[in-house]
């Protein structure tokens, strides 16, 4: 189980990319396609079609990292963007959580009390 902490701002890609990018071909996609700067320290997270892998992309401030997962069997839920065109999605360090622990996000919600500003 990975552990994040409620101030990282988390970015998931909300269209399938290739599984066989690292370290420069994700962060490549981050400036690209997400218009962002991969160096920043934001937590970018990417699956492909089957949704049964899942990798992040993260700046520490001294270098990338890069983390993959292979479920054995099902898939991912992976959030769907609210607007068309959207090419990422905003979650909290703890929905990022539930994504990679197999918790389907759309049946879970966050009760109005604990919602969090961008």
């Amino acid at each position: 189980m990975l552990s994040f902490t409620g101030a990282l701002k988390v970015y998931v890609a909300a269209e399938p990319q290739d599984m066989r990018k690292s370290f420069n071909g994700l962060a490549a996609i981050v400036s690209d396609h997400l218009k962002a700067d991969p160096y920043q320290g934001a937590l970018y997270a990417f699956t492909n079609k089957r949704r049964n892998r899942i990798k992040l992309l993260f700046w520490d401030g001294t270098g990338l990292w890069v983390a993959c997962k292979r479920l054995e069997q099902g898939r991912f839920s992976w959030p769907t963007p609210s607007r068309k065109g959207q090419t990422r999605v905003s979650l909290t360090p703890e929905a990022l959580s539930m994504l990679t622990d197999g918790i389907d996000l759309k049946g879970a919600r966050m009760r109005p009390w604990y919602e969090r500003e961008e």
